[in-house]
C-alpha cells in the first residue's frame, strides 16, 4: 500500500536526483580532463621509444639476414638437400621482421 508518506519520499528521491545529477558530472569533468592529458602524455612517451626501437627491429633484421646467409652458403657448400628450404625460411624470418617494423610505423604513426 502507498501512502501519502512514501509518495512524498519517492518524489523527494527522484528531484533530489535531478538536482544533484548535473552536479555529480560536472564534478567529474575534471577527472576525465586529467584522464585525456594522461592518455596524450603516454601517447606522446610512447612514440618517444618508436625511433629506437625500430632501429634495434632493423639491426636485428640485419643480424638475421647475415646469419641466414652464412647457413644457407654453408649448407650449399656442404651439399644438402634441403637448401631452399633453408633459404626460404631465413628469408621470410627476414621478411617478417621488416614486416613489424613496417606496422609499427603504421599504427603509430599514422
Amino acid at each position: 500500500m502507498i501512502t501519502k508518506k512514501s509518495k512524498f519520499f519517492a518524489a523527494a528521491a527522484v528531484a533530489g536526483l535531478f538536482l544533484f545529477a548535473p552536479a555529480v558530472s560536472f564534478a567529474q569533468n575534471a577527472g576525465i580532463q586529467a584522464g585525456a592529458t594522461a592518455i596524450e602524455q603516454a601517447t606522446t612517451d610512447l612514440q618517444a621509444y618508436f625511433e629506437p626501437v625500430t632501429r634495434l627491429i632493423y639491426i636485428i633484421a640485419a643480424i638475421v639476414g647475415l646469419w641466414g646467409g652464412f647457413k644457407i652458403y654453408s649448407k650449399w657448400q656442404a651439399g644438402d638437400q634441403d637448401v631452399q628450404k633453408t633459404a626460404v625460411g631465413w628469408v621470410g624470418s627476414l621478411l617478417f621482421l621488416l614486416a613489424v617494423a613496417a606496422v609499427l610505423q603504421a599504427v603509430f604513426f599514422t
